[in-house]
């Protein structure tokens, strides 16, 4: 099967819900990429990925039914709240060299100690679950982990001149030992998810995975097609414990040039999803910017650069399924403004769209547009 890149982009805007019009009685969890997790980096980050899926919430108002939680990349992610227990086990590392590769630089250390990883993440769990009697800052919460964790699990950190636990570690071992992130606060407050069984706490070992949430599966029908060494990207996971779990219904697919794969049942959408119009102000760290494959994405390499900064990066105009332009907020008093970048000439719907997108960022923010 061979489709164009415009065909894998209008796919990913109709299976990631991006033309979905809003609807004030959905309730907070109907949106399909909280199956995934959704990042929450930035002032407009997992909130207003759901908002532009048509899930009626506003900036700083939490609904209890979701909850936020260190996990991929050690990035804050939303779910539902009733999928947590189920999220851990899916985020167990496939391997010790899964595991090794997720905590980065934290792993020479540990192997010289003769430590392995899978272990060492499991015992940071519990002591942190310990530790965690009440809600606590990530300052304090990392004094008290250094106190307790032997000599190889610490490093000395100019920048904090100070010796503290290795960062991955620290965040990935918080889901696995039942805490979540408190929205909003800055630094972040760690506390305990209610109700998280004690048996569940530490334990990293992969069980019986029939049944359970399938996340390459997940990625491939909300961000497919993509390669294995993609979705291994997205997930910080060696390919060669992707490929272990690779769907036995991921047929290839034929992406101007580039073999990918996708789930057969997906198929027919990707050949068939016709272009809605649709025109979104993504955040610059929605899914559709994050899938790693950023020649389909945006096929002019020449705009890369701008898009995918590393740090600072703006969010990114979508008009149908194309990228066409990046965005920047520009709050001031009670009103915010855009700061526009366009890569092509707009026409007027495109334009008269954007300023309804505006306005909507403005309402989710709960300031004036300006």
């Amino acid at each position: 099967m061979k489709v164009t890149t415009s065909q894998v982009r209008r796919y990913r805007v109709h299976a990631q819900q991006l033309d979905r019009a809003p609807r004030a009685d959905r309730a907070p969890g109907e949106a399909a990429v909280l199956d995934l997790g959704v990042q929450d980096t930035g002032p407009d980050g997992a909130l207003w990925a759901l908002t532009l899926r048509g899930v009626p919430v506003t900036a700083g108002h939490w609904p209890h039914e979701l909850a936020l939680a260190w996990t991929m990349r050690g990035a804050p992610h939303a779910y539902r709240r009733g999928d947590l227990r189920d999220v851990e086990r899916m985020l167990r590392p496939y391997s010790e060299a899964d595991a090794a590769k997720r905590v980065m630089n934290a792993a020479g250390p540990l192997k010289a100690a003769g430590i392995p990883v899978v272990e060492a993440m499991a015992a940071t769990a519990r002591t942190m679950r310990e530790v965690v009697t009440e809600p606590l800052a990530k300052g304090e919460l990392s004094t008290r982990m250094t106190a307790q964790m032997p000599d190889a699990y610490l490093r000395w950190c100019p920048a904090c001149n100070a010796t503290h636990m290795y960062e991955m570690p620290f965040r990935l071992a918080a889901l696995h030992a039942g805490l979540e992130l408190e929205p909003g606060t800055s630094p972040p407050v760690v506390r305990r998810i209610p109700h998280w069984p004690a048996a569940q706490v530490g334990v990293l070992e992969r069980a019986d995975e029939a049944g359970a949430p399938d996340p390459v599966r997940t990625l491939l029908h909300l961000a497919g097609p993509l390669t294995a060494k993609q979705v291994g990207v997205y997930f910080d996971v060696p390919v060669r414990d992707i490929l272990a779990r690779w769907p036995a219904d991921a047929v290839p697919v034929d992406v101007d040039g580039t073999e990918s794969y996708l789930l057969e049942a997906d198929t027919e959408a990707l050949r068939s999803t016709t272009d809605a119009g649709t025109v979104r102000l993504l955040g610059p760290y929605d899914l559709f910017l994050s899938t790693g494959d950023r020649d389909v994405v945006v096929p002019d390499r020449s705009r890369h650069k701008a898009l995918w900064q590393a740090i600072g990066r703006p969010g990114a105009v979508l008009a149908g399924a194309e990228i066409v332009g990046t965005w920047r907020p520009r709050a001031r008093g009670g009103t915010l403004g855009l700061e526009l970048d366009e890569w092509v000439p707009w026409d007027a719907a495109t334009r008269r769209a954007v300023e309804t997108e505006h306005a909507r960022l403005a309402t989710f923010r709960g300031v004036e547009p300006r």
